[in-house]
Order: C-alpha cells, then structure tokens, then sequence
C-alpha cells in the first residue's frame, strides 16, 4: 500500500520514511561490538520522540529483522536504543547486512 507521496505503508501505518526518521543509524564501537558478539544486541541512535515500540516497528520495516527487546538511554551522542533480537544471530546477521562487520 502506499500513500500520496508514493512512499510504501506499512500494514500497521508506518512508511519507511517514517521509520527511517526513527533510526537515524548504527552506532559502533568496541564496546558495541562486543554486544553483539555476547548479547546478541546492537545500538542505534535514535530519534529522540521515538518510543521503544517505534524502534521495534521501524526495526522491522526497514530491516526486516524482529527485535525482542529495546533499552534507550540519552547520551551526548543523542538517544541510543539498545536492541535485542529474536533469531539467535540476529544481531550478528543485521551488523553484517549493513557493512558494520
């Protein structure tokens, strides 16, 4: 389905226009990476007024990928959300789709 503009909606109603203004992009650092390695999570920055269902929906929009859980702290790099992910090597998977590994 898509709206007026011509950007493809969701079923719930979110475009990938819309998502993409929820994760603004990966963040990466040893820290992080060793997250992804023991935790099977990766760190995004975030729009700060996105809420943890959003992330989980843009997530899956843009991704394709479906998060189980999703931590956010504010920082000074901006808002980080933390996120974990159903299959066993989602995380792993994704980071590697995205050229972060």
């Amino acid at each position: 389905m898509s709206d007026k503009t011509g950007s493809k909606k969701d079923t719930k109603g979110m475009s990938t226009e819309d998502a993409s203004a929820i994760i603004l992009a990966p963040y990466v650092t040893e820290k992080t990476f060793n997250l992804i390695e023991r935790e099977n999570k990766l760190t995004f920055i975030v729009n700060e007024r996105a809420s943890k269902r959003r992330i989980i929906e843009a997530l899956r929009i843009l991704y394709e990928s479906e998060a189980i859980e999703v931590n956010t702290a504010r920082t000074i790099q901006g808002k980080k959300a933390f996120v974990k992910f159903k299959a066993v090597e989602g995380a792993r998977d994704l980071a590697t789709k995205l050229g972060l590994v």
